[in-house]
């Protein structure tokens, strides 16, 4: 898979679906578990928001959008970036950071659509993602590895994290990000990203089966994306039954009812690879998990170092495998299998239990090497890149933050 994927001799989304395969015909796990991703929550929180903002283009309102921050920021690429982190990133922090993803690539696209070529989608959106993953590290609810780390200190009686504790390491990396895309990351990009970019393109041109314009669709489609944030904020709390795909879903389908978009743009818009290869993932990231593979991986080079090793070169250890075990399987399922194992060498070896398994929780969140690392960073495909140009951008900021979040150790965690 792995070949495939780095040399591009099939589609990324054929060699997903070929894994897939492969462990159901080898018997690593069902066939039914193999595909069982297609039917996950976050696939249907794509689809849904990418039809909504499918609809925010048919209706006109991210024309409006797009004009109204072309009008406050410019057309300066550097500037527009800068300009889209904050808001991405506070979101992040605060929504589901795939939802974020979801609603900031067409607020994206929306301007970049309307500067006339002088904003990209490939030297924006690869950023839109790590920014959405990244902001998700700010909080105890910015992502589900802080989740699962959390429920494991509670239930073995360990001190807890407190809500912004992880933004002692979440924040300086989210700056390093900024000033990585604004350097040497946007340099790379403008060497490595040698395909046209697909944002270049006139939205004011009608099409055939477009929504005709008007200020009633244009105020259905917003109440529409008001209900969905409203959703998304609402969901976690005990009393609510709906998860983040069934409002993302509703949303789709409200926008389908009252006439924002047709049925047949909703299919001509949607990003079916970056469906099929975030569906797969998931199957893939069963594989790894109930195969015994990646407990296999972690046992093998945590015996390997012995039980003599520093708290700290342990640490280093634990990041260094949720990153690399996060790029290939979901950062769920990279928590769940390390956070078990970090805490129990930290009692083991006498070391910090909330400490160990903060670093995996923040680490199973600094995966950004792949396209098939963490949904936000999937949804990014749409901005044209290989699976090579991940490997090329994102995987040099994969390095500096994983360097950067070794050096915080000894200033963040009590090791």
């Amino acid at each position: 898979m792995l070949i495939l994927y780095i040399t591009e001799l099939l589609p990324i989304a054929t060699t997903s679906i070929l894994a897939c395969l492969a462990l159901a015909v080898f018997g690593v796990i069902p066939v039914n578990a193999a595909f069982a991703g297609f039917g996950n929550d976050i696939v249907f929180l794509i689809v849904g928001m990418v039809t909504v903002g499918a609809a925010l283009f048919e209706t006109g309102v991210a024309q409006l959008v797009g004009n109204k921050i072309i009008s406050l920021v410019g057309t300066n690429e550097r500037i527009f970036m800068l300009a889209l982190v904050p808001v991405t990133a506070i979101m992040s922090a605060f929504l589901n950071n795939t939802a974020t993803s979801a609603m900031m690539l067409p607020i994206a696209g929306s301007a970049i659509a309307m500067s006339g070529g002088k904003l990209t989608r490939k030297n924006t959106y690869m950023m839109i993602g790590i920014i959405a993953v990244l902001g998700g590290n700010l909080t105890l609810v910015g992502s589900t590895p802080q989740l699962i780390a959390q429920g494991f200190l509670l239930e073995g009686g360990h001190e807890t994290m407190s809500f912004f504790e992880l933004s002692r390491s979440g924040l300086p990396i989210l700056i390093l990000a900024v000033i990585f895309f604004q350097t040497i990351g946007l340099k790379m990009q403008k060497k490595f990203f040698d395909f046209p970019d697909p944002g270049n393109i006139d939205p004011v041109i009608k099409e055939e089966g477009e929504a005709p314009k008007s200020v009633a669709r244009m105020i259905i489609c917003v109440s529409i994306l008001v209900f969905c944030i409203a959703g998304f904020l609402t969901e976690q709390y005990d009393w609510a039954f709906w998860s983040v795909g069934i409002v993302a879903m509703t949303g789709a389908v409200a926008c389908v009812a009252t006439g924002c978009i047709s049925q047949k743009r909703v299919f001509e818009k949607m990003d079916w690879t970056t469906v099929v290869i975030l569906g797969a993932s998931f199957g893939i990231s069963s594989g790894i998990e109930q195969s015994g593979a990646g407990e296999l991986i972690a046992n093998t080079v945590i015996n390997i170092l012995g039980d003599r090793i520093t708290p700290w070169l342990l640490s280093s250890v634990l990041a260094f495998l949720a990153i690399v075990l996060s790029n290939f399987m979901s950062n769920t399922g990279t928590a769940a299998l390390l956070v078990p194992i970090a805490g129990s060498l930290a009692i083991t070896l006498g070391y910090d239990v909330k400490s160990l398994v903060m670093v995996v929780a923040i680490s199973a969140n600094i995966a950004y090497a792949t396209p098939v690392s963490t949904p936000p960073i999937t949804m990014t495909l749409v901005g044209g890149y290989r699976f090579k140009d991940y490997i090329k951008v994102g995987g040099a900021f994969n390095l500096l933050a994983f360097i950067l979040l070794v050096l915080l150790f000894p200033f963040i965690l009590n090791i």
